[in-house]
């Protein structure tokens, strides 16, 4: 759905002038996609609004007057470029956030009757006055009102310079202009006013030159299914399309789960057919069941669709579940009897401990008895005694804050040297590491925990508790000291890759402190913890992208 969304449902949508879907849909394909970098994008952006609330007021106020006096009417409206907009803006420049200038833009939506030269003078008008005022990159100038794009966008592009030296993006277009810019053109074609209308024309021009392109190119004619599909029939001529290498097996789970998990084998095209044999286009397949068979762990061998796989591990997984829910109430009652809590990151770090690799597991083996839970007693109580004992110890040097500080004021948050005052500690849940993008909370009881700006709680902090967020950064060089970090790296199953791994970690300024392996059978891969003291994050940029690189390494994910 991801890529059918990018691939058709986005461009299909900027085509028709649909800008407010189309944005709306980028954003929910980036949440997706890549949620860490959607985080550090959004929360900036909620950061740093009161910023743009500012400059607008500071912007507008010299212009006011002027405009005023002219007789000019208008609408201020501040757009903020889309998470995906401007995530896609800073790899293609290869800038940080911070160095996309167009960020927001002050737009001027100026009240005029829907005459198109009158709409022409009035928005130059208005451009006359802002660049009298403030100072113009006239290599910015975009001129879409005299010569508008073929989906039928008008509208007047420049960026100008503040007395502060900040860079502001100004749009000035008039109210039929924006209309047509926020809904498509579409929905504009009741303006009767509008003399000429030779760009409604160009766009419909441009929608037809598509679609007879895509007719030259023969698709419609083509008797062939596009590359990676074949079309396969049901005995009654129903069409089912499946993924190229697809099996009598896939074929029973795309016409339904419960048929697919009691299918014994098939007929294709009248020949008896086993599970695993493959179809090709044409075949017209009958399918075989029977009450009494159930899946094994040899058919996930045999399938490719994602819809047969995930039904077959969901049944392989079931005996598991009814086990890891036993578990689960034994566990919650004896802790409840003990008055002890197990916290998600308690109960992570007693799986790593104990090599189980997925919650089901751990749970199952406390119901087969495998686990005794008096062993997760004694580690929750030796836990809490841990943190009482850090928690009376001295702060280190280096570990605290220059000052007190107001809200506000950045603060230098690593190696600050011969400091006392307030502390402050790094929050586990993200783990930053020095030079991160990262912002201070302040808490009750434990000082100020710094988070990565990219961090899951990040955004429910800064929404709800704006008033205890501290902005901090990091000093200009890292004097000493190191920084933990855990990465999962997901492999095949082949011994060499494990030493691979371990080579390239050595080649940089690391130091590896755990390795854990444990093996999914299912998937045929390796889930491989690795535990890290690093000096930067450039240096764990560095290992994250030569670990990627290995042929046998399917991904690696920072915690």
């Amino acid at each position: 759905k991801l890529l059918e969304t990018l691939m058709l449902y986005i461009p299909l949508a900027h085509q028709l002038g649909l800008y407010n879907i189309k944005s709306e849909m980028e954003d929910i394909y980036f949440r997706y996609s890549d949620p860490q970098s959607y985080r550090a994008i959004t929360n900036k952006l909620k950061a740093t609004e009161k910023d743009r609330e500012r400059l607008t007021r500071e912007f507008i106020e010299p212009l006011k007057q002027k405009l005023s006096e002219q007789g000019i009417k208008y609408t201020l409206k501040v757009r903020t470029k889309t998470a995906y907009s401007i995530f896609r803006k800073m790899n293609v420049q290869g800038v940080p956030f911070e160095g996309v200038f167009d960020v927001f833009a002050i737009r001027f939506i100026v009240d005029c009757p829907p005459d198109r030269s009158a709409e022409q003078d009035l928005c130059w008008k208005v451009y006359s006055y802002v660049t009298d005022e403030y100072e113009p990159d006239t290599t910015r100038l975009r001129d879409w009102i005299t010569n508008p794009k073929p989906n039928g966008y008008e509208s007047l592009h420049i960026t100008v310079k503040n007395r502060q030296g900040n860079c502001i993006e100004v749009q000035i277009r008039s109210r039929r202009m924006d209309d047509i810019a926020e809904k498509g053109l579409a929905s504009h074609w009741s303006y009767k006013g509008v003399k000429g209308n030779s760009t409604l024309d160009n766009w419909l021009a441009s929608v037809r030159s598509h679609l007879e392109n895509h007719s030259e190119s023969g698709y419609e004619d083509s008797p062939t299914p596009p590359s990676g599909e074949i079309f396969v029939f049901t005995p009654s001529g129903e069409l089912k399309i499946l993924r190229e290498g697809s099996s009598v097996l896939d074929f029973a789970f795309s016409i339904h789960s419960s048929l697919g998990c009691h299918c014994t084998g098939g007929r294709v095209n009248g020949k008896q057919a086993l599970l695993r044999d493959k179809l090709h286009t044409g075949d017209t397949v009958e399918i075989l069941s029977s009450r009494n068979q159930k899946p094994g762990k040899d058919w996930m061998n045999w399938v490719i669709t994602s819809k047969a796989r995930s039904k077959i591990k969901q049944e392989l997984d079931a005996e598991e579940r009814k086990k890891a829910a036993a578990g689960r109430e034994l566990l919650e009652r004896r802790l409840k009897n003990w008055k002890l809590e197990l916290t998600d990151e308690m109960r992570t770090e007693f799986m790593k401990s104990r090599k189980y690799g997925t919650v089901i597991a751990f749970l199952s083996a406390i119901a087969d008895g495998e686990l005794d839970v008096n062993e997760i007693k004694v580690f929750i109580l030796s836990a809490s005694e841990g943190e009482r004992r850090d928690a009376s110890l001295p702060e280190r040097p280096g570990s605290a804050l220059s000052s007190p500080v107001a809200a506000g004021e950045e603060i230098l948050v690593l190696s600050a040297k011969d400091v006392k005052g307030l502390s402050y500690k790094l929050a586990r849940c993200c783990n930053p590491v020095f030079g991160d993008d990262v912002f201070g909370f302040v808490t009750r009881t434990e000082g100020i925990k710094i988070h990565r700006i990219s961090c899951p709680n990040a955004a429910r902090l800064i929404e709800r508790y704006p008033y205890r967020i501290q902005r901090v950064r990091w000093q200009e060089t890292t004097q000493s000291g190191t920084f933990q970090c855990t990465l999962m790296i997901t492999a095949e199953m082949d011994h060499p890759v494990l030493s691979a791994i371990m080579d390239q970690i050595n080649r940089f300024k690391v130091s590896l402190r755990a390795f854990n392996v444990s093996e999914n059978q299912r998937n045929g891969t390796y889930e491989i913890s690795v535990r890290l003291l690093v000096p930067s994050n450039m240096e764990l940029d560095k290992v994250i992208s030569t670990v990627s690189a290995l042929k046998q390494v399917e991904k690696v994910k920072r915690l």
